[in-house]
């Protein structure tokens, strides 16, 4: 019985352990992922938010456009596909490094501020090297697009934890 009971316990140990690597993991994905995109020049950066455009208008859609029909879709979608990603990663971001957090002994306050500082340090040093790359710049509008994706994330995940801790006690 009590051989039993210490491998349940070695067992959820290293549950423990594999999530908490997971989550660096992902977090680490995630950095790597905004730097790279933000590594791109303007004119490599372009490519690719055009390209992904295009890939969705096509998915839809099976009539064949002009270049100039192409470049309508582009300059009407494209502020709108770019900020999303931005909103998208950063999301990610901050709801794994809030459930990255929670795996530790840290009080709440503690997880939400840290969380919200360090995702707001890499949006800013984001946009920070991005200003040193031909065709980009630093923009603090997009800091605040990221903003609205770690907060989204780090508030769903607290949400989420809260009602979930509700339910167990109810």
């Amino acid at each position: 019985m009590m051989k039993q009971k210490l491998q349940e316990k070695q067992l959820m140990k290293n549950f423990k352990i594999c999530r908490i690597i997971v989550k660096i993991f992902i977090i680490l994905l995630c950095m790597i992922n905004i730097f790279s995109f933000s590594n791109d020049n303007g004119v490599e950066s372009t490519k690719k938010s055009d390209s992904i455009i295009l890939n969705i208008y096509y998915k839809f859609n099976n009539n064949k456009l002009s270049k100039a029909e192409e470049q309508k879709i582009i300059d009407k979608y494209v502020i709108v596909v770019r900020k999303t990603a931005h909103i998208i990663i950063y999301f990610i971001l901050g709801f794994t490094l809030c459930s990255l957090l929670f795996e530790f002994n840290i009080t709440f306050k503690n997880i939400l501020l840290f969380s919200i500082l360090m995702c707001f340090l890499y949006a800013c040093s984001d946009e920070i090297h991005q200003s040193f790359i031909p065709g980009r710049d630093g923009n603090f509008l997009d800091v605040i697009i990221d903003s609205i994706g770690y907060l989204f994330g780090i508030f769903l995940y607290f949400g989420g934890h809260l009602w979930i801790k509700r339910k167990k006690n109810s």
